[in-house]
Formats: structure tokens, C-alpha cells, sequence
């Protein structure tokens, strides 16, 4: 069976999940954080609905330097609204699944390498990095919407089951 093969499944399974978190985003709280050093809730969320991309980056270059020439790459602007946070997230997804329905082993198992001005910060295989540095990022960020979310009274979706806050919990 090739690697995609069981990718793809947890790819939708955590693409649906992350869906359901982004439209229960409040945009009157798009400004709201939790501490000083925190995203603000729309950051965060436009960090979460971006994340995807990275899946096309990931299997269309063999590096990424996040600051080439030590100048850091500009910041992603922020969605202003719980529409656009959706379109940029839905845009992202299909892409990201197009590029990943359509690589091979051999790309799969290909060398990627994260670079910060020209030094290496890490190197592995692509499913490696797609798996651990791409989904897992993703799953992380996204837990900590559903604590923003939470903080601010708003019901969570249940994601590997039921929520406290839907029905028969």
C-alpha cells in the first residue's frame, strides 16, 4: 500500500475536526487573549486555518528557510472575520489534499530540511515531517483554540467523541 494510502485518512479525519473548531470562532473576540505573551484569538485561529498549507510547501521544495539572509518571513495577515477564516482554511485544505493524494513514495520518503538563515534546524523524511511537524502542529494549535474557545463561553465540538457540551455527554 503506498504511504498516502494512510495519510489521507487522517488528513480528512483531522481537516473535518479542525473545520468544526474554526466555525465556532465568536468575531466579536477575534482580539481577545488569554495572557500578554499569547496569540489574540483571531491570530491564533488565522494560524490554525493557514496551517494546511504546509502540506504543498512541504512536498514542493526540499527546504524552507523561515529567514533567509537572517530576515524573517512577514507574518500571515490576519482574517477579520469567521468567513474568511473558513475560505482561507478551505482554499488551503484542497490543495493541500490535491498535493497529497498525488505523491509517491519516493517523494514521500524524501529529505526535507527546515532552515533558519541558512543553519539546519532539522532534516527527515517528508511523511516525517508531514506526520510530526505539519498535523501534529496543527492538532496542537488547534487544542489551544478550543482553550480560548472554552475560556470564552463558547461550546466546543467533540472531535475524537462527544463534548461536554453536546448532548448525551
Amino acid at each position: 500500500m503506498p504511504v498516502v494510502d494512510a495519510l489521507l485518512p487522517e488528513f480528512d479525519h483531522e481537516m473535518a475536526n479542525t473545520r468544526r473548531v474554526l466555525e465556532r470562532i465568536p468575531e466579536d473576540r477575534l482580539g481577545w487573549r488569554p495572557h500578554a505573551k499569547s496569540f489574540t484569538l483571531g491570530e491564533l485561529a488565522t494560524h490554525v486555518a493557514t496551517l494546511p498549507s504546509w502540506v504543498s510547501e512541504t512536498l514542493g521544495r526540499t527546504e524552507l528557510d523561515l529567514a533567509p539572509g537572517g530576515v524573517p518571513a512577514p507574518r500571515t495577515k490576519e482574517a477579520g472575520s469567521r468567513a474568511e477564516l473558513l475560505e482561507r482554511f478551505d482554499e488551503h485544505v484542497a490543495k493541500a489534499r490535491t498535493a497529497l493524494a498525488g505523491a509517491s513514495d519516493a517523494a514521500l520518503f524524501q529529505s526535507w530540511s527546515l532552515l533558519q538563515n541558512g543553519k539546519t534546524i532539522l532534516s527527515m523524511p517528508r511523511a516525517a515531517v508531514l506526520r510530526g511537524f505539519v498535523l501534529s502542529h496543527l492538532i496542537h494549535h488547534r487544542g489551544q483554540l478550543t482553550v480560548y474557545l472554552r475560556m470564552n463561553d463558547v461550546p466546543l465540538p467533540g472531535l475524537y467523541g462527544p463534548s461536554a457540551d453536546e448532548v448525551g455527554f
